[in-house]
């Protein structure tokens, strides 16, 4: 038995839908980011926005990132149509390009932080994401 082929509607459709899974991924690392960064700003556990952070902080920043990171990779991954590996890495790259984008800045405006986290933010991204598609996948039945 054959599969029906794919029509032109099914195809979008499924476009419509990876694009969806990755965008999705995507605002859950970044609404999560900036919500969190927000309430440790509220909590007093970050100094008030403009003000120099401890690099101590940019860890601890770091730290959920990843692990937001990893989740977005799996939300991605669970609502991919098809190959949810690969559009988890299709999120990675492209939170690559905010990712680059701080390095730049960083490196154009150093009174902002450390040059090391937002490398570490870029260089994580990828993998984290992939590790989030990986997590989702689903076992082999036999």
């Amino acid at each position: 038995m054959t599969a029906p082929a794919a029509t032109p509607n099914t195809h979008r459709r499924r476009l419509g839908r990876s694009t969806v899974a990755v965008l999705a991924g995507f605002g859950a690392v970044a609404g999560l980011s900036l919500g969190t960064d927000q309430v440790l700003h509220t909590l007093r556990v970050y100094p008030p926005w403009g003000q120099a952070m401890a690099d101590g902080l940019f860890v601890l920043a770091t730290a959920y990132r990843i692990v937001y990171t990893v989740l977005g990779g799996y939300i991605t991954a669970r609502l991919a149509p098809h190959a949810p590996v690969r559009h988890a890495l299709i999120l990675g790259l492209v939170g690559l390009v905010p990712g680059v984008a701080g390095v730049i800045v960083a490196i154009a405006k150093p009174e902002l932080g450390p040059l090391w986290y937002p490398i570490a933010l870029a260089v994580s991204g990828l993998p984290c994401a992939w590790l989030g598609g990986v997590l989702y996948r689903q076992p082999v039945r036999q």
